[in-house]
């Protein structure tokens, strides 16, 4: 009971703009948390990483909520924030990744969410894309698989529409030519 007392205590102290954060929070958590972890992961390869990265990027969301004036913005602050963390992640040197084969029970059947790259052409559709520049792959990452806009993009990666359309369009190009390469 007492913690419960605590809890109400707390809840009474906040300021009216702390509940619309936290109410903000929320409503962003229960649309977008499932894929900023997917999209996470497609730069870390692993499930745990992306998890913990996506964590951290609406921890920062909060911390800095205050300052955000256009609430329409939110998502693609919160995207743009997970892209950076995710590049931070893979310049820290992949520890997550050097050891994960010694952490998987080979003998536990994976979860259908869970599933890696099982064919040939997906693997080297990633290899490919994985092989581009920073911002090609995150335009086409953002554009094919989180299926954005080309002005949510924008927003996101807050370069303009126009730029999106180049990325993307040379990304696109440098796949194909990788893709012919190694076919």
């Amino acid at each position: 009971m007492y913690w419960a007392d605590a809890l109400d205590a707390t809840k009474q102290s906040w300021t009216a703009a702390e509940l619309d954060r936290r109410a903000l929070m929320e409503d962003l958590y229960q649309r977008e948390s499932v894929s900023l972890v997917r999209l996470a992961r497609l730069f870390t390869d692993d499930r745990n990483a992306a998890e913990d990265l996506v964590q951290e990027a609406f921890i920062r969301l909060f911390h800095s909520a205050h300052r955000i004036q256009d609430a329409a913005r939110v998502a693609a602050y919160l995207r743009s924030i997970v892209l950076n963390l995710a590049r931070d992640h893979n310049r820290r040197g992949l520890m997550s990744l050097r050891h994960q084969d010694a952490m998987v029970d080979r003998a536990a059947p994976e979860q259908p969410d869970e599933e890696v790259v099982r064919t040939e052409g997906q693997a080297a559709i990633l290899d490919a894309l994985r092989s581009l520049s920073p911002r090609q792959r995150d335009c086409l990452v953002l554009r094919f698989y989180l299926e954005l806009s080309e002005s949510e993009i924008a927003g996101t990666l807050d370069i303009s529409a126009n730029s999106v359309k180049t990325h993307c369009r040379r990304g696109l190009a440098a796949m194909a030519s990788l893709l012919e390469a190694g076919a």
